[in-house]
């Protein structure tokens, strides 16, 4: 049915570079001639609304309630109504922009919205003012305390002139992508299911190849750990600090200046890029070769482990000889085999089962953000099966890797092409290069489902954590 859109008879040019020509029939006007602030009182019982990058704004506690900061003195906060137009002013740049499903409060960081009249229908504005953030407008109009921080006030959109089509087609616009962006977060939920679902069935051949080995038929004993359970009668328990070498990272920020920065030099690791087993080759953060050479410490070597100390503790990816001389961040261990007695493959998988990562997070500290010291880690009891069943372990689990490995990125290819087909066809209805109003017509009033909510990568991560590298 969408395939067969077509544009609009006639067009003008809009004179807005990011908007680029419009319907001959469609008017253009600023914000503060469509919508007025609202300021409605907070009220007993309301709970915190958020807006989301993704465009869903509701209240926090339907998403997720952990990685917010809590006001202990809501200085300033301010009532939010179902259907309000709300927009995050320091995450409006990444699409924080929205309708809110829910009553609640939110900060004085957001602007909520009313329509001055019904020539302005806030779901239309809401895709408008997100596809705008797409291109950048907001980005680069809005003054910014601080780099990827620019704060969107309301006098900056009263300011923005923005097209103004008539209030039936706004309704068309508004229940068109209602109902075509309600089957593609379906689809795309459905493919991140089966996703889990691959996710869920390699734990679990990781945790039966590491607890109980290859040989269904061997003799058992327990081994005293919970997580672990019984293991083969041959096997040791060993403290990682036993077989491993734990460097500690840092803090060294003290130890660099800025003139240590630079665009082309030594990159320096963080646990976001620790992705599937492997160590992604996009950090955004070099030093200078000379100190680097000063830092050798924290310099890494081939078959090195590196392990998240914050955020997702536990991840994990394997150094190979591409990254060798490279820098550990503050954010990670760095973790080296001392003993011929482990290969640092098998090393690795044995921290990639759920079961380590469930056992790192109960021995985290901090009171605000979960950590990991290296005591706690070197503390930690792992099997030790011999050299070749280690071997036989790390082969098994690379030959049953290979098929879940493709489906994951054949999956995820999948999702990011409706991810971008969303994006298009958003930018297409609500700048009016496709005239909606005929399919429009025929489709069912419908509402966005809570189930059909597509997360974006910053509330979603699809990399799965098992080590990619032994595929």
């Amino acid at each position: 049915m969408i395939e067969n859109l077509k544009p609009y008879p006639e067009y003008k040019d809009s004179g807005l570079p990011w908007l680029g020509q419009v319907p001959a029939h469609w008017e253009i006007r600023r914000g503060k001639s469509l919508f007025s602030e609202s300021n409605l009182p907070v009220r007993d019982g309301d709970e915190i609304v958020t807006s989301f990058r993704d465009g869903q704004v509701t209240l926090r506690k339907n998403r997720r309630t952990s990685g917010f900061m809590t006001a202990l003195y809501e200085a300033g906060y301010q009532g939010v109504r179902t259907g309000q137009l709300v927009i995050h002013a320091m995450d409006a740049f990444a699409g924080a922009i929205g309708i809110s499903d829910s009553d609640g409060k939110c900060t004085p960081e957001y602007i909520v919205l009313d329509p001055l009249s019904n020539s302005a229908h806030p779901s239309y504005f809401s895709q408008l003012l997100r596809h705008a953030a797409r291109q950048q407008f907001i980005l680069v109009q809005c003054p910014a305390v601080r780099e990827r921080a620019p704060r969107f006030r309301y006098p900056d959109f009263g300011c923005m002139w923005m097209p103004l089509p008539p209030a039936n087609e706004q309704a068309a616009i508004a229940r068109l992508l209602t109902w075509a962006t309600n089957r593609l977060d379906r689809a795309i939920g459905a493919k991140r299911h089966i996703i889990t679902l691959l996710q869920e069935q390699k734990q679990a051949i990781i945790h039966r190849a590491v607890t109980r080995g290859l040989d269904p038929s061997v003799p058992l004993k327990d081994s005293g750990i919970p997580w672990l359970g019984e293991i083969p009668e041959h096997w040791e328990v060993i403290t990682v600090g036993a077989i491993s070498e734990l460097l500690q990272t840092g803090p060294f920020g003290s130890q660099l200046h800025q003139s240590d920065y630079v665009k082309s030099g030594t990159p320096v690791i963080n646990p976001s890029h620790l992705s599937g087993g492997r160590i992604r080759h996009d950090s955004g953060v070099t030093i200078t070769s000379a100190k680097a050479e000063a830092l050798s410490r924290h310099r890494l070597k081939a078959n090195d482990i590196l392990i998240a100390r914050r955020g997702d503790l536990g991840r994990c990816a394997k150094a190979t000889a591409l990254e060798d001389g490279w820098i550990c961040g503050t954010g990670s261990l760095l973790l080296r085999c001392k003993s011929n007695l482990i290969k640092s493959d098998f090393l690795q998988i044995a921290f990639s089962s759920r079961g380590m990562r469930q056992m790192l997070e109960l021995s985290s500290i901090g009171a605000t953000m979960a950590n990991l010291n290296e005591g706690s880690v070197a503390r930690q009891r792992i099997p030790l099966p011999p050299i070749a069943e280690q071997e036989g372990i790390v082969d098994s689990i690379r030959t049953s890797s290979e098929t879940e490995n493709a489906a994951f990125s054949r999956l995820e290819g999948e999702i990011i092409l409706l991810r971008e087909y969303r994006t298009r066809l958003i930018a297409d209805v609500v700048t009016g290069k496709l005239d909606v109003r005929e399919l429009a017509a025929g489709l069912p009033e419908e509402v966005a489902s809570d189930d059909a909510q597509d997360a974006t990568e910053d509330d979603l991560d699809l990399e799965d954590e098992v080590p990619e590298n032994l595929a």
